[in-house]
């Protein structure tokens, strides 16, 4: 079994690194108001990857934090993967080509699978899926929107097309540190082939703990953020663990 990857996560708004509770863009907590600072931080920590959202670009379906994507392309040696108002050919190619790793399609995936399939033909290995769900529907357009879509019928639509990765959240438990819903994300991680990534919620170092567990194998890893920031889970030990 490969090792599993703990993704810090940046989440942009209004150029700053905040946390929001739930998705609702009126709780945002700043952390950092330097996001290259928090790239380098997360990377001297030990962290081999960073998972970024433009928040304003989810809701407004476009790129809005822009510059403070690039400026953290350009702080870390780390790989980084951007979600949040992708929604274009075009405009993943102008964010691989600025050093971007991978880019997360969520929105888009739900309204246009063909788009999707396409951009991995052009970009193998490089377009992962976003699937942020509320009482087990899809949501889309920043999570304002839900779909009569389920979880595990959006990610099979994929099988095969040569998705990365699939980047699970629950919004019920994103920001608010009650640990990660499990039980659906292991039910995803069997029901698909494509590798999943557990997001929303990450609470202590028993849900790093859980990743390791042979029911888990279908997992690339899990992303944390306020847990991070709040010093409820120590860098070191977390990596070790999963080392």
């Amino acid at each position: 079994m490969s090792k599993k990857i703990l993704f810090p996560a940046i989440d942009l708004k209004d150029g700053q690194c905040v946390r929001l509770k739930l998705g609702e863009m009126d709780t945002a907590t700043v952390y950092n108001d330097d996001p290259a600072a928090q790239a380098r931080a997360f990377e001297e920590m030990g962290f081999e990857w960073l998972h970024v959202v433009d928040l304003n670009g989810a809701f407004e379906g476009q790129s809005v934090n822009g510059a403070a994507v690039e400026s953290i392309i350009k702080a870390t040696k780390n790989p980084v993967q951007l979600g949040g108002g992708i929604r274009t050919l075009a405009h993943i190619e102008t964010w691989l080509s600025k050093g971007l790793s991978r880019v997360i399609l969520g929105t888009i995936a739900v309204r246009d699978p063909k788009l999707v399939r396409e951009a991995c033909k052009f970009f193998p290995g490089r377009v992962a899926v976003g699937i942020d769900a509320k009482g087990g529907k899809v949501a889309v357009e920043g999570w304002a929107e839900a779909s009569e879509l389920g979880v595990i019928e959006m990610a099979r639509r994929f099988e095969g097309a040569g998705v990365a990765a699939i980047i699970y959240t629950d919004i019920d438990r994103d920001g608010i540190l009650t640990g990660i819903n499990w039980d659906a994300t292991i039910e995803l991680a069997g029901a698909v082939s494509i590798p999943v990534i557990a997001s929303g919620g990450l609470a202590s170092l028993d849900d790093i703990r859980r990743m390791t567990e042979p029911d888990a194998s279908g997992l690339e890893g899990a992303i944390s953020g306020r847990a991070l920031y709040d010093g409820r889970i120590d860098p070191a030990e977390a990596l070790a663990i999963l080392r």
